[in-house]
C-alpha cells in the first residue's frame, strides 16, 4: 500500500500533452463532427484546417502578448489594455458565456451518447 507522503506530485511532459489534448476534444466535437460531415462531407476538413490556422495564429500572438507582459488576470486584460474598456469588457463576458454555452452542449451530447449506449 502506498502511502500519501510517497507520491510525488510530477507530470511528465507526454502526461500534460495528453492531458490537454482531452480537454480539448470532448464529447461535444465529436458530436459536433458527425452532423457536419453526415451534411457536407469530406470539404469540413478543408474548413477545420483553415480554423486550425487562425487559431494558431491567434494564440502565437496571445502567448508573445503573454511572455512580453505576463499579468495574473485573464486574456481580456490585453483587449481592455490595447484595444479599449468596451474591447476588454466584451471579451470578458464573451468568455464567460462561451463557457456557460460549452458546459451544456457537452452535457446535452454526454446525455446523447448515455442515451445510446
Amino acid at each position: 500500500m502506498i502511502k500519501i507522503n510517497q507520491l510525488k506530485h510530477v507530470l511528465s511532459t507526454r502526461q500534460i500533452v495528453m492531458m490537454s489534448l482531452g480537454s480539448a476534444i470532448g464529447t461535444g466535437l465529436f458530436y459536433g463532427v458527425g452532423k457536419s460531415i453526415q451534411l457536407t462531407g469530406p470539404s469540413i476538413l478543408l474548413s477545420y484546417i483553415l480554423g486550425g490556422i487562425v487559431m494558431y495564429f491567434i494564440l502565437r500572438a496571445l502567448t508573445e502578448m503573454s511572455v512580453y507582459e505576463p499579468n495574473v488576470g485573464s486574456f481580456s486584460h490585453y483587449a481592455h489594455k490595447y484595444l479599449g474598456s468596451w474591447a476588454g469588457f466584451f471579451c470578458g463576458w464573451n468568455y464567460w458565456f462561451m463557457y456557460i454555452f460549452v458546459c451544456m452542449l457537452e452535457l446535452s451530447a454526454a446525455a446523447f451518447y448515455l442515451q445510446y449506449w
